[in-house]
């Protein structure tokens, strides 16, 4: 058994496909399926149900996939912690963050970029429940999230201050003056939101609640990037971070300040506190925790 056999076996994981798989170790589909089977005959256990494509992990395999990570994990962080006792952060950064935060993670990623060359980085965008999970699991290094009901015995935090919120319009279809808007405004225009579920969205109903107020949104969806193209094309307007820097993805966008209006908890980063801690993490709070 070595680090790459569990490599493969991760990437058909994520691929769920065994020439996605394939491609992404850059080997041959036929390398792909023989390295598998070595490993299933060294263990003795069955662990890809195989048809005439892939059809998922038998339940040794999934017992397997999981310790696969947890080996990789350790293996890549003990990479990393070599080269930060030599003062370099090498390895890839797993970062994730939830949706319409007010974070812009690129400063920080290009902060860590020209200090280490040699660092890569993977982003995702994640639940507050995934953030956490994926954290436990050492799927990702560090998580951008809301920090309301945070384990402080089980993650270590840093609070980057609360979210603000605006709403975002295409000035080519409206025109709200230069004044903060109310919440009983609000619930005049034809808004865009995302599904409930997202603490974004919690945040907002309990803004709109707490005041006796019930908006019948125009617009449900789960993708942040499908509500900024309704927002675009003049079918509603939206509620997002003020801070986010939304209105300059185009010259017609604006976010207009709304009155008292925050997310229920801060903004924090997040790291988990058992050990293997990741180097890379831990480098990204001395960021934030420098004068």
């Amino acid at each position: 058994m070595d680090i790459k056999q569990l490599k493969f076996l991760i990437a058909l994981d994520e691929t769920r496909h065994f020439g996605q798989a394939a491609a992404r170790c850059h080997i041959t589909q036929p390398t792909l399926s023989m390295r598998l089977r070595n490993l299933e005959e060294e263990l003795d256990l069955p662990l890809v149900k195989r048809g005439q494509r892939f059809e998922g992990f038998t339940a040794p395999g999934e017992r397997v996939l999981a310790w696969a990570r947890t080996v990789l994990a350790a293996y890549d962080g003990l990479q990393a912690e070599a080269a930060a006792c030599r003062g370099h952060l090498v390895g890839t950064l797993r970062l994730g963050v939830v949706p319409l935060s007010s974070f812009d993670p690129v400063p920080l990623l290009h902060t860590l970029h020209g200090e280490h060359p040699n660092l890569r980085f993977e982003l995702s965008s994640l639940s507050s429940e995934q953030i956490l999970e994926q954290l436990a699991s050492n799927r990702i290094d560090l998580g951008v999230s809301f920090l309301e009901r945070l384990d402080q015995e089980r993650f270590e935090s840093r609070a980057l201050g609360e979210t603000r919120m605006g709403l975002l319009f295409d000035q080519r279809h409206y025109d709200f003056g230069e004044q903060a808007l109310s919440w009983e405004a609000l619930t005049e225009l034809p808004l865009g939101m995302l599904t409930t579920g997202m603490h974004f969205r919690q945040s907002i109903d309990h803004n709109f609640h707490s005041r006796g107020l019930a908006p019948q949104p125009l617009l449900q969806t789960d993708a942040v990037h499908q509500l900024i193209q309704a927002v675009h094309g003049g079918l509603c307007c939206a509620i997002m971070p003020l801070a986010g820097g939304l209105e300059g993805l185009t010259e017609h966008l604006r976010l207009q300040p709304i009155a008292e209006a925050h997310t229920l908890a801060p903004l924090g980063l997040i790291m988990r506190r058992a050990a293997p801690r990741s180097a890379l993490a831990e480098a990204c709070f001395k960021l934030y925790d420098a004068p």
